[in-house]
């Protein structure tokens, strides 16, 4: 018989169940806990919390959740594949082993964060283009404020090699966190293309936690309960074949389609689904609902992947702000128009006028716009304001604007209990690529 190893993953994102990690630990049978905290702008927010503070710029309730189920941890022998680590793993596992008193092994996966070394790079000529528009990454050098490499899997299972508890990274891919214990465990190399495909699959299908489990499902109504949702756990084989399930005790729901909807999730071409170790046909997929909260998944086709890596640039691009008021009838709809309109001319009286402004009315159109019948006498609604512009001086005078039309505009306004909009910069994102002979990654065990 076929090796089997179970992988389970118990956070989707950086904001995700505290409880859902706990429950996969203590009540399910499981070899891997994978852990995936990070979206593009995670690492940007990352970035800054590390600047203003170099104790920071990692997942830090991740280490609450190791501190508090450490037991359980070494107990069942389960080992956390995590990119928890964000901008700064070291001081995350630093962190652990503190509050463990050493008793948890960590492997921190490096070579990811190169934000240290950028202008070095794009002085060498690499010209980090935008992928999307082909623009020049030299409008933007100077407003750089993270820069991470989605690195492949195979330094994973190097880390895993250590025999941590924990393999801790920054930007490891969130499907290589189930790559890379397969590659460990069944001694894949990097020639196994339809094997690196079905486990870039299975990474691909828990990554975003209990949404292939029942969350965000087309027909949630179909769902028995929504308490204590089971979280995803992948069966996968050494020749590639896996199931997907959950623990039977939970809520949720796993079939053919709540697969099959985050197989669809951040999908560009489906015949070319590039990912650092290699490219996966998901047109070739075959999913088989066996009725009893199992989904079987094999056929899955891969080829070589690409001469490089992806890269995410984070830069400031401006700051923003967002108002809202409440507005109720009668003629809350006009109302919601005019105030909006207030707000804007007495701005631009001042000469202030925006890059980007939106209008947005909360309960009527915000949402689907035109394209669905809805109540055009609402008795309430939020008029939402929302502003962009490279000057932060303009983005503070409209946060100043919204107070006194409680009481010098239109009557029936309300909802301004959260005082003036907050400032913010604007993150923007600048996906780019770098040639993997560029990159050197390494394992440091803690």
């Amino acid at each position: 018989m076929s090796k089997i190893i179970k992988i389970a993953n118990g956070q989707g994102f950086w904001g995700d169940s505290v409880n859902a990690p706990i429950e996969l630990v203590n009540n399910a049978k499981i070899d891997y806990l994978t852990l995936d905290y990070l979206a593009e702008v995670t690492m940007a927010i990352m970035q800054k919390q590390f600047n203003k503070n170099p104790n920071r710029g990692y997942a830090y309730d991740f280490v609450d959740f190791i501190e508090g189920e450490m037991a359980s941890i070494l107990e069942k022998n389960i080992k956390i594949i995590t990119n928890a680590g964000g901008v700064n793993p070291y001081k995350c596992a630093e962190e652990i082993k503190q509050r463990t008193s050493g008793k948890m092994k960590i492997a921190v996966v490096e070579g990811d964060n190169i934000i240290d070394h950028i202008n070095e790079y794009i002085e060498s000529g690499i010209s980090f283009d935008n992928l999307d528009n082909g623009n020049s990454i030299n409008q933007i050098k100077d407003s750089i404020c993270s820069a991470n490499i989605y690195i492949d899997s195979f330094v994973v299972a190097d880390a895993l090699k250590e025999n941590p508890n924990i393999v801790l990274g920054g930007r490891i891919t969130d499907p290589g966190l189930v790559v890379g214990p397969c590659i460990h465990e069944f001694g894949w190399d990097k020639s196994h293309y339809h094997k690196l495909a079905a486990a870039t699959v299975a990474g691909h299908i828990v990554e975003c936690g209990a949404q292939c489990t029942g969350g965000n499902h087309s027909r949630w109504w179909e769902i028995d309960s929504f308490t204590n949702i089971g979280y995803p756990i992948v069966s996968i084989s050494e020749n590639g074949l896996f199931d997907v399930s959950k623990n039977s005790n939970t809520g949720g729901l796993v079939n053919k389609l709540t697969v099959t909807e985050q197989l669809l999730y951040e999908m560009g071409d489906p015949k070319r689904y590039l990912s650092p170790d290699v490219t996966v046909d998901f047109t070739s997929i075959k999913l088989t609902d066996n009725k009893n909260g199992i989904v079987s998944v094999d056929n899955v086709v891969g080829e070589k992947p690409t001469n490089t890596f992806k890269v995410a640039i984070n830069y400031i691009s401006g700051y923003k702000a967002n108002g809202k008021l409440t507005v109720t009838a009668p003629y809350a709809i006009e109302k919601a128009e005019k105030i909006s309109g207030i707000i804007l001319d007495r701005l631009k009286s001042k000469g202030i006028q925006f890059d980007e402004h939106k209008v947005d009315l909360v309960g009527y159109n915000s949402c689907l716009g035109s394209s669905l019948k809805v109540d055009d006498n609402p008795s309430e609604l939020t008029v939402s304001i929302s502003v962009k512009d490279k000057s932060r001086n303009k983005i503070e005078k409209f946060s100043k604007e919204l107070a006194p039309l409680i009481t010098n505009g239109p009557p029936g306004i309300t909802g301004f209990s959260g005082g003036r909009p907050k400032v913010q910069e604007v993150i923007s994102y600048w996906p780019t690529l770098i040639d993997k002979s560029m990159v050197k990654t390494k394992v440091k065990v803690y």
